[in-house]
């Protein structure tokens, strides 16, 4: 791409979804979107989806940095392009990551590892490049999340936290992939190679809970046992691949000891999706000696030290954590778009509303009372 076409080198004004304090329902407000700086893009974002950490972080009252805008799940179309970048051109379409990847860091190279030291998981609501926002209203700054913000008409993202998708892809699905439906698949999967016949119990039936339950239907799991406090979500949660239901609250004696019971001393694999450290203790009480293996995705609100009787771990049991499943999202997540292709990923399953822009508040609402598994908002044309 010519010099000339580093472009369209502007500040535009969009809607964006401002959130202006913890809590508070989100706002339409018109927003200054600078160009990209060097090694970024402009998207237009054609649809973003709703995760429960976008949730969270809103609710925080910990969280200072207000006005945000939030939003990591989405796909878009690439409007302009910083100097330096020749990965990506004007009109690819692309998915965002909210975890980077530089392909040049200790990390990035190593195939152990997703952690990229370059654009690992940001935190402080800025970016990479400059430590300044590209969001203003009236000159003053709007922070990002998770160095993403896609509740917006535009964003701007750094070239390495977004991946290509092929033209032929729908955007309005392949928006999961972003976050939840691969970080399930990729704990299933990557982290902890569920086995043929292996017996799995999943701790929280959200999107994520029920992706790791498909990867281990898919990777023939003789029984997967879901676990939750809302017993509205078994029915789905059952064509998802759950083969047995349970709900804490019905029983008089700790969930660890009916699966136990269920699974002939404790199962393979329990995995943590609920984002409680003591549900993680849960899940390790619930595995196996020798091998069992416990893999927690879940982010905790509070109480983060997570704590267990060093006689789980002498008995043989593994706790693991992961972010994105450990997928290295440049290089891995166009395998997953190619499987989605193949109908080999059920992703539209996950979608149980599709909103407008200007109903976003209308999403949060249905997550927080435990009503959807994704809504998909779509933007304007």
């Amino acid at each position: 791409m010519d010099s000339s076409s580093h472009t369209q080198s502007q500040i535009i004004t969009c809607k964006a979804a401002v959130a202006w304090g913890p809590g508070q329902d989100l706002v339409m407000e018109d927003v200054e979107l600078s160009p990209p700086q060097s090694m970024e893009i402009r998207i237009k974002v054609v649809c973003t989806s709703l995760c429960r950490s976008d949730l969270s972080a809103w609710q925080s009252q910990s969280q200072e940095l207000f006005p945000r805008i939030f939003g990591h799940e989405a796909s878009g179309i690439v409007e302009s392009v910083g100097e330096g970048v020749t990965e990506f051109q004007e009109g690819d379409h692309v998915l965002t990551l909210f975890t980077g990847e530089c392909m040049t860091c200790k990390h990035c190279k190593s195939s152990e590892s997703n952690m990229c030291q370059v654009l690992g998981l940001e935190r402080r609501g800025v970016m990479h490049s400059d430590q300044k926002t590209r969001f203003t209203i009236k000159g003053k700054p709007v922070y990002h999340y998770c160095a993403v913000s896609s509740f917006s008409e535009y964003t701007v993202v750094h070239s390495g936290c977004a991946v290509k998708v092929r033209p032929d892809a729908p955007l309005e699905k392949l928006c999961l992939f972003s976050c939840g439906v691969a970080a399930g698949l990729g704990a299933a999967w990557k982290v902890a190679n569920i086995s043929k016949e292996s017996t799995v119990v999943i701790f929280g039936l959200g999107t994520v809970g029920l992706s790791v339950a498909l990867g281990a239907k898919i990777r023939g799991a003789s029984q997967i046992i879901g676990v939750d406090t809302n017993s509205d979500k078994f029915e789905r949660a059952r064509l998802f691949g759950i083969t047995d239901c349970l709900n804490p609250t019905d029983h008089d004696e700790p969930i660890h000891q009916v699966i136990k019971r269920m699974t002939n001393g404790g199962a393979d694999y329990a995995f943590e999706c609920v984002g409680d450290t003591r549900t993680v203790t849960t899940a390790l009480l619930s595995c196996c000696d020798g091998w069992g293996l416990t893999v927690t995705l879940g982010v905790p609100k509070m109480d983060p030290e997570v704590r267990a009787h060093y006689g789980l771990l002498l008995s043989g049991r593994t706790l693991k954590g992961t972010l994105f499943g450990g997928w290295k999202p440049k290089s891995e997540l166009p395998k997953l778009m190619d499987m989605y292709i193949r109908k080999e990923i059920p992703l539209d399953e996950f979608i149980t509303h599709n909103l407008q822009f200007v109903d976003i508040n209308k999403a949060f609402d249905l997550m927080n009372g435990g009503k959807c598994l994704r809504c998909v908002i779509h933007m304007p044309n």
